[in-house]
């Protein structure tokens, strides 16, 4: 199964991306950022469930990470 990749541009508040908590696609919500010396840190989190990841400018990505064992 291939994941899409996350569709998100500049100061956008939303993300589509793959939920493995609900087994599809949903467009998730920007729900916090912050500047680092790694880059922007921008925390999304799904509406339907508790699941969330982490982005650091775009190259640290914690929601490729699958977290199902």
């Amino acid at each position: 199964m291939t994941t899409p990749e996350p569709q998100a541009t500049g100061m956008s508040l939303e993300l589509d991306h793959e939920c493995p908590v609900c087994g599809e696609t949903k467009t998730f919500y920007r729900a916090a950022s912050t500047l680092m010396h790694l880059g922007e840190k921008v925390k999304w989190h799904c509406p339907d469930c508790e699941y969330g990841f982490v982005r650091i400018d775009g190259n640290v990505d914690t929601g490729a990470v699958d977290t199902r064992a």
